[in-house]
């Protein structure tokens, strides 16, 4: 498995479009789930009084929480190998309150499956005004996800009409096209997840289609070069204390190396220090690097001098922490208007920080990037702008264009994503 290359896969649509089910079909079809997993699945949904409708979903869904609610609530992961690739699918929530966990989700990801419905009205509802396929498409873009297949699922439903996939097509191209997505570079595929046409094996009730099945599209992926050139980034995901050990921070790399016996510094508190060890799954490494999710013992850094949100770095090309930021922000949901002033929780990498939106400076068009306004009054959903953030305390942040992987974040308030941004340019730099 490992001496392919390894890609993060996201899958993502409308709640009802059929997510789950799909991949869940497509990894049984693969033979990564054996057919007796399904099977007790479908016995166990029976129980429920859902029929065995979920069956495959479930797969995915293997959270009992959300097989009792019927809904895909946190990021369920799969490995599974295309002839080309080792991928690992995270099957992204469809529903709205879960759309934190999906932008957690996408900035890990390298490519993206989008599933729309071939069945009457069902991608209307997705890709209109308040609809996730849209929220997701959006996502994706502004996240940096530039890899996309288009799957227009529940080609069963139409009897595998030509028509029917032509309709939903035409809808899913307008839709990520808005979004900024080459049309040349995105697939589109009629699949059933429901009987697995098209998932691995081609489908023979689809004549009229001469295209690639998912699992072949997935080869035409390309690898991003690991970003292990760039300065040293860990993002601190939490902090442990263990006997003997000492401070045991965790997290991801997200660019540069890092091995045993380096310099390093953590920020914003500035406190400097040196690796001791470097650990992954209870198995010592001598050094990690980019994409490497690892524990770590640390000389010279107190716990009180590193936390959750704190990111470590190079001493000689520090994280840089912000007191204020220019960002481009897209408004995904609010029930009226945001004005200047409106401060929600920032979520950046591993950070979440209350912070302030205290200036909009220009109303952008999402699609083209064009100014379509100057210094607007207030926004609402479905507007793109350059705004001014502060959060209430510096944080670690960077611009998207020098490290896209710590240059994302997300405005969350009343248990929703309000808007998904990247970091422009740092306005005013905080320096401990």
């Amino acid at each position: 498995m490992a001496d392919k290359p390894h890609l993060n896969l996201i899958v993502t649509g409308h709640i009802d479009n059929g997510k789950s089910t799909t991949m869940g079909h497509f990894l049984m079809d693969l033979g990564v789930v054996d057919e007796r997993t399904i099977a007790a699945h479908a016995s166990e949904s029976e129980k429920t009084g859902k029929g065995d409708t979920f069956k495959y979903a479930w797969v995915m869904d293997n959270i009992k929480d959300e097989r009792e609610r019927g809904i895909t609530i946190d990021l369920a992961f799969q490995k599974f190998e295309s002839p080309k690739y080792f991928f690992t699918l995270i099957d992204a929530p469809g529903h709205r309150d879960f759309i934190k966990n999906m932008i957690t989700g996408a900035s890990e990801a390298d490519a993206a499956v989008l599933v729309l419905s071939a069945k009457e009205g069902e991608t209307d509802t997705a890709i209109a005004a308040g609809g996730q396929a849209r929220e997701h498409a959006f996502l994706l873009k502004t996240l940096g996800v530039n890899q996309l297949i288009v799957a227009i699922n529940k080609m069963d439903d139409s009897n595998y009409s030509e028509e029917a996939f032509k309709v939903a097509k035409e809808k899913g191209e307008k839709l990520v096209k808005s979004v900024g997505y080459k049309l040349e570079n995105v697939p589109f595929i009629p699949v059933s997840g429901w009987k697995g046409d098209n998932l691995v094996k081609k489908s023979e009730n689809m004549p009229w289609y001469s295209g690639k099945t998912l699992l072949e599209a997935f080869d035409d992926f390309t690898v991003s070069e690991k970003p292990t050139g760039k300065p040293l980034r860990v993002p601190i995901q939490d902090v442990y204390t263990i006997t003997g050990v000492g401070t045991v921070p965790v997290g991801r790399v997200e660019t540069g190396v890092m091995k045993a016996g380096d310099k390093i510094v953590v920020m914003p508190s500035g406190a400097p220090g040196e690796i001791k060890s470097i650990e992954t799954h209870h198995t010592e490494m001598p050094s990690a690097e980019a994409g490497d999710n690892i524990g770590f013992n640390l000389r010279g850094v107190e716990k009180k001098d590193i936390k959750r949100g704190d990111v470590l770095g190079s001493p000689d090309a520090p994280p840089k922490v912000a007191k204020e930021f220019k960002a481009q922000i897209i408004v995904i949901h609010h029930p009226t208007a945001i004005a200047p002033g409106y401060t929600p929780v920032m979520h950046a990498h591993t950070a979440q920080v209350a912070a302030t939106v205290t200036e909009f400076l220009q109303k952008i068009n999402p699609a083209s990037g064009a100014v379509e306004e100057e210094n607007p009054k207030f926004l609402k959903v479905g507007d793109s702008a350059i705004v001014k953030i502060r959060p209430v305390r510096p944080t670690c942040i960077e611009t998207f264009q020098e490290f896209p992987e710590m240059g994302r974040f997300a405005l969350r308030d009343m248990g929703a994503t309000i808007a998904a941004g990247i970091v422009k340019e740092i306005t005013e730099e905080y320096k401990p």
